[in-house]
C-alpha cells in the first residue's frame, strides 16, 4: 500500500470522526440517526473497496481503542458489545461492498448508479450486520429489530443521494478510484 492511499485512508477516517460531531438524533434507546454513515458511503464510493474498508478500519480501530470518535463522543470497546455494535462493525463491510461496486460501474458511473451502490454497501451491509446484532444485544426477535431499524432508513437514503452526488462530482473533477 502507498503512502498516498494511507494518507486517503486516513482522511476518510478523519471525515467520518467529524460526521459524528453533528448532532444524534435518538430514535431507540441506544440506537441514534448519525451523519457518520455518510463516511461510509462518502469512503466507498470516492476511495474504492481497499482504501474506504481501510479508512473505517482504522476508525473502528481507533474507537475501539477508545478514542471517542463515535456521535456523541462515543468510543472503547464497550460500543461495539452494545446495540450499535453491529452497525458500527458494518461500516467497514459497507465501505469495501460500495467502492467494489463504484469500481465495477467506474467507466459509467452516474449518480443513480453511485446511489445504488450506496445503498446496497452503505445501508444493505450496515444492516445485514446490525440488525442481527440488535437483535441479539438487545434480546429481541430478529423481525422486531429489522422493524425498528426502518425508522433509520429514510435519513440513510438522504445520505446515500448526497455521497452518490459528492462522488459523481469528484470523479468529474479528480478521480481518486483509477480505472480497470
Amino acid at each position: 500500500m502507498s503512502v498516498k492511499d494511507m494518507v486517503y485512508a486516513a482522511l476518510f477516517a478523519a471525515v467520518t470522526a467529524a460526521l459524528g460531531l453533528l448532532p444524534m438524533i435518538p430514535v431507540l434507546p441506544g440506537v441514534p440517526i448519525t451523519a457518520q454513515s455518510l463516511g461510509v458511503m462518502l469512503a466507498g464510493s470516492i476511495l474504492g473497496a481497499k482504501r474506504g474498508a481501510l479508512a473505517l478500519l482504522v476508525f473502528t480501530a481507533l474507537a475501539a481503542a477508545g478514542l471517542p470518535l463515535y456521535a456523541g463522543g462515543r468510543g472503547g470497546i464497550g460500543l461495539f458489545l452494545g446495540p450499535t455494535g453491529g452497525y458500527a462493525l458494518g461500516y467497514i463491510l459497507g465501505a469495501f461492498v460500495t467502492g467494489w461496486l463504484v469500481e465495477r460501474m467506474w467507466s459509467g458511473l452516474n449518480t443513480f448508479k453511485a446511489f445504488v451502490a450506496c445503498i446496497v454497501g452503505g445501508i444493505g451491509m450496515v444492516y445485514l450486520l446490525g440488525i442481527p446484532w440488535l437483535a441479539a444485544v438487545a434480546k429481541i426477535s430478529l423481525a422486531k429489530a429489522f422493524i425498528g431499524s426502518m425508522a433509520f432508513v429514510p435519513g440513510d437514503l438522504i445520505k446515500a443521494i448526497l455521497a452518490a452526488f459528492v462522488a459523481v462530482a469528484i470523479k468529474k473533477a479528480y478521480p481518486i478510484i483509477k480505472k480497470n
